[in-house]
């Protein structure tokens, strides 16, 4: 480690980042509508959409990532903050005003999606408030009971999903039709257009406590090599599960819903993606790739909402008029412009991470 810092953990987290403010550009968008529309390419670009449904895509990860990865920073900071001699009814405040914080951005993101006030609570922001609560309140539990009461968060979903037969709400895995379709009437009086729901803030809570278990891991006295294992092979073996369970016909893989077996596979590209930082970063040594990651995700929530309010809402259309007007001019097509454009907004945003990472300014809730 440099800096007494967990290097793997601000690449991980870098890497998530950069997918994300990359997202806010409208690249993939772009690359969709304009790309080709078959073959090996087109199949690559679908991996940074998410599935419309049962399956799993490269980007239906993202936000398991994101929320795995507060965990493991978590562990970090908490542990930080009582060896300074935080109480802990101290920190609770701390983690409470956060989720507030974060509980507001959420629903402010959706405001600005719709143009105009809603109550809405799909946005990762509004899930992240309830899963860091809930990882901290049993953060100081035995690893096991954690583990435990993680699983159960899962069975707990199960259960309503398939057992609580509220009518016209009785089919645990059809869009709209579901335990979860219900609840979001009860909270929002709205259903998502894509199938999201609100109440998969309670399964995802398993990614931030395992993310928690992760960083206590690291924490520990073993040697480099046994903690890159301890993340690794349970890392896999929730793969073979996950994937297990929807193979099988158990439990499907849906994102959209957030079921068991989606957040079990999802889990374990978490603690593999984790691993694989761990050992190429702090165990072999080779950081001075990843800096171009590692710039983002030091600013993490700062970057989210600048690129999904300023960049998205306002920078990405600005800059339009500069590209388009500049490339019109030669000719280029509409699809050009599109990405060209997005490749442009991204990289002043990503420059924009940098000046931060630079001047050592990094913005905190």
């Amino acid at each position: 480690m440099k800096n007494d810092r967990l290097y793997s953990l601000d690449l991980f987290r870098g890497i998530t980042m950069f997918l994300l403010v990359i997202e806010g550009s409208h690249l993939y968008s772009a690359l969709l509508d304009y790309g080709p529309q078959e073959g090996i390419i087109h199949g690559l670009i679908l991996q940074f959409h998410h599935h419309p449904w049962n399956g799993l895509r490269f980007w239906d990860l993202i936000q398991p990532f994101f929320m795995f990865i507060v965990g493991v920073a978590m562990a970090f900071s908490l542990k930080k903050r009582w060896e300074r001699g935080q109480t802990w009814m101290q920190s609770f405040k701390h983690i409470l005003i956060r989720c507030l914080v974060l509980l507001l951005f959420g629903v402010l993101l959706h405001c600005g999606y719709r143009g105009k006030l809603v109550w809405e609570l799909w946005n990762v922001l509004c899930q992240l408030s309830f899963t860091i609560l809930v990882a901290f309140l049993i953060l100081k539990f035995p690893f096991r009971v954690q583990l435990l009461i993680s699983f159960g968060l899962l069975l707990l979903t199960e259960i309503l999903f398939r057992y609580t037969g509220i009518e016209g709400f009785d089919k645990p895995f059809v869009k709209g039709e579901n335990f979860g379709s219900w609840m979001d009437m009860v909270l929002m009086g709205k259903l998502s257009g894509g199938g999201w729901l609100a109440i998969n803030a309670i399964p995802t809570s398993a990614h931030t406590i395992w993310g928690v278990l992760a960083g206590k891991i690291l924490q520990s006295q073993r040697s480099a090599m046994d903690k890159f294992w301890r993340l690794l092979i349970p890392g896999v073996v929730f793969l073979a599960v996950g994937y297990s369970m929807d193979w099988t016909g158990l439990t499907p893989i849906i994102k959209r819903i957030c079921t068991s077996s989606f957040v079990i596979a999802s889990g374990g590209w978490c603690l593999v993606g984790l691993a694989l930082c761990y050992w190429i970063s702090d165990i072999k040594g080779y950081q001075k790739w990843g800096l171009i990651f590692v710039v983002v995700g030091m600013n993490p929530i700062f970057i989210y909402m600048f690129a999904n309010t300023v960049g998205s809402q306002w920078f990405n259309g600005f800059m339009e008029i500069f590209t388009g007007g500049f490339l019109s001019w030669l000719g280029s097509s509409e699809g050009t412009v599109k990405i060209a454009n997005a490749l442009l907004v991204f990289g002043m945003e990503w420059y924009l991470c940098y000046w931060l990472y630079r001047k050592k300014l990094f913005i905190k809730i």
